[in-house]
């Protein structure tokens, strides 16, 4: 039996709590519009002739795989967290890199850079376009914070 994801989403959020950076993560994971699946983390490959389409909403309670990058921090902290993807100039499939540091959205970007190159260049293969999704925050005083970025599967093929 396959079970091979057709369609797929990004989406990202961040979040403050004075709570906890659980509460932080729940609220960004509320704001990225995925806070209502029993999500399962997955490596980086984008199946073949599987397209990106608008967030859509998902069934509460549905298990739901996706590529989740996340970092939490504290009073002061700059937080990001982002994914690159992109498609095999050849047509088969694409890939997906996910990261998140204490610092910059733009250090973070680079970063990404760096990865999705490491992978063309042990493939062999060419890639098209790199797309971003990054998030980033400065941590309020007295707060705890998150950053979510996430390709999240959304229907699937037998």
């Amino acid at each position: 039996m396959s079970f091979t994801p057709s369609k797929f989403f990004i989406t990202s959020g961040h979040a403050t709590s004075p709570v906890s950076d659980l509460n932080a993560f729940d609220l960004a994971l509320l704001k990225a519009q995925i806070s209502e699946q029993n999500l399962v983390a997955v490596s980086s490959v984008i199946p073949v002739g599987a397209e990106e389409v608008e967030v859509r909403e998902l069934p509460m309670g549905a298990v739901t795989f996706c590529v989740l990058s996340q970092m939490r921090g504290r009073s002061g902290d700059s937080i990001a967290s982002g994914i690159a993807y992109t498609f095999r100039k050849d047509g088969h499939g694409g890939y997906v890199a996910e990261g998140h540091l204490h610092g910059s959205g733009d250090s973070l970007k680079e970063e990404l850079s760096r990865k999705m190159k490491e992978m063309s260049r042990i493939r062999g293969v060419e890639f098209g376009e790199i797309h971003y999704r990054i998030e980033e925050l400065q941590v309020p005083q007295d707060e705890y914070g998150c950053c979510i970025s996430a390709l999240v599967f959304a229907e699937y093929r037998d």
